[in-house]
């Protein structure tokens, strides 16, 4: 059986309550993924290029800092990484999660939440920026997925 661990980034609650839904139905660990700076309602303007957001999405470099990484990634087998789709890839800080983590040899699956994106842009921005995982695919999740919907998509996974 698989050890699983949940982890996500979440601006507004909404990536949380799906990340929450997703935890239960695996069976699984769950892990914040927080910034050293939380994000105020301004930083999260979008329509102000001088945002703190703005300015970390149009710069490929930025990889903001964590709260901290007690995720102990390395002991699980499956690796859900959530977000809310930020100019149609994940937010900077989760690079920074990746990339202070070793993912090697394990599955990652991608979900997301999204206002209006699909997800399929984001998942292969992160199979092109990291050749290295084993992406395994994801799903954009809603507010309205079930429990039973959650336990499926598990299922379909083969966890």
């Amino acid at each position: 059986m698989s050890k699983v661990l949940v982890t996500y980034f979440s601006a507004s609650g909404v990536t949380a309550g799906a990340a929450e839904t997703l935890a239960r139905a695996a069976g699984a660990d769950l892990y914040e993924i927080r910034p050293a700076q939380a994000y105020t309602k301004e930083d999260l303007d979008w329509n102000n290029k001088q945002s703190r957001s703005s300015l970390e999405m149009t710069d490929e470099t930025s990889r903001p800092e964590m709260a901290d990484n007690d995720s102990h990634a390395g002991d699980y087998d499956v690796i859900f990484i959530g977000f809310p789709i930020w100019w149609g890839v994940a937010p900077r800080v989760v690079n920074t999660f990746i990339e202070s983590n070793d993912l090697t040899g394990k599955k990652i699956v991608i979900f997301a939440t999204s206002g209006g994106s699909g997800i399929d842009y984001a998942i292969n921005d992160m199979k092109k920026r990291y050749p290295q995982l084993a992406i395994a695919g994801g799903r954009l999740l809603s507010r309205k997925d079930t429990d039973a919907e959650m336990r499926n998509w598990v299922e379909e996974l083969g966890l």
